[in-house]
């Protein structure tokens, strides 16, 4: 592992984030990390597994851990997601709890602070989506129940979308920094592979394209990635993934008309490497059935969703 031992005056901060499903907190680790590392999408249970975003400071490095949203277990998959929850909160110093300030409080966010109850980690409430609010009045009644429920070191009002009120998060998050190394290279903002990332991205574009019933059931895997040179000497990397879903009607779905809807996907996400990985792509996409693939711990480990 790395470790910079180098700088006496360094700091670390490991921070979880978690909340109900779809309060935005992919999107507010892209946003804090500076880079999309994270898929992002209105379908609810996103985020399937931790993980990871760097960035480094000055002298504080911060080290954000995203986590799938609270729901409650229908399959072996969700049985995972859950787990990575409540493993992430666990020895880390900060915890940030993401709430969509236009909600009421659900159960399982109720049954989420019960949990910081019995730890002494501190906990940050970050109130999204105040852009959405039509008035003042309806933020101070939402912080108010939220205050009943816990001691959070801070309650922050933000716009993730708009960058409303992220600096205030960094601010509390510097304040409780503790001493210590840096444990990922200063300039490095993700521990995700190349591939998986590239995964996430291919994800996110099926989830925002497909309809309700397709997305909860469909894995990408990157099958062949590899670098090479046109003939002008320009570089190409050629990337193949494979689309898994859970059904052939879905398969259909997936595909489109005359190939449509996969076409739109690769499309889609073939701008997004490129602008990510700084590199012409050449995107090949194909689809395969993995019948109950959810509930197949095989498959989950495959997917690399354990």
């Amino acid at each position: 592992m790395y470790l910079n031992k180098n700088n006496a005056n360094s700091k670390n901060a490991f921070v979880t984030i978690v909340g109900r499903a779809n309060a935005g907190k992919s999107s507010l680790l892209n946003a804090l990390v500076g880079e999309k590392i994270a898929a992002v999408s209105d379908k609810p249970q996103t985020t399937r597994t931790k993980i990871t975003g760097v960035l480094t400071k000055g002298e504080t490095q911060f080290v954000f851990m995203d986590t799938p949203g609270m729901h409650k277990a229908k399959n072996k998959l969700s049985e995972h997601m859950l787990n990575a929850v409540n493993e992430s909160v666990a020895g880390v110093d900060l915890i940030i709890l993401m709430a969509d300030c236009t909600k009421k409080i659900s159960e399982n966010e109720r049954e989420l602070v019960k949990g910081f109850k019995t730890g002494k980690t501190k906990v940050i409430l970050v109130l999204n989506k105040i852009d959405l609010l039509e008035n003042k009045e309806d933020l101070i009644a939402v912080i108010a129940e939220y205050s009943k429920l816990f001691d959070f070191i801070d309650i922050v009002p933000v716009s993730v979308l708009e960058k409303d009120g992220l600096d205030i998060i960094m601010e509390d998050l510097e304040k409780n920094a503790v001493e210590g190394p840096h444990y990922f290279p200063d300039d490095k903002f993700t521990d995700q592979p190349e591939k998986a990332i590239m995964a996430e991205i291919i994800r996110e574009k099926a989830l925002n394209n497909l309809n309700d019933e397709v997305p909860h059931g469909i894995a990408v895997t990157i099958e062949q990635l590899n670098e090479r040179e046109n003939r002008n000497g320009e570089a190409i990397l050629d990337v193949t993934a494979t689309i898994y879903c859970e059904r052939e009607s879905h398969k259909g779905i997936l595909i489109g008309k005359g190939g449509s809807m996969l076409r739109k996907i690769g499309q889609e996400a073939r701008a997004d490497l490129e602008d990510f990985f700084q590199i012409k792509v050449n995107l090949q996409c194909w689809v395969k059935v993995k019948e109950g693939w959810r509930n197949r711990e095989g498959m989950i480990k495959n997917f690399g969703l354990e």
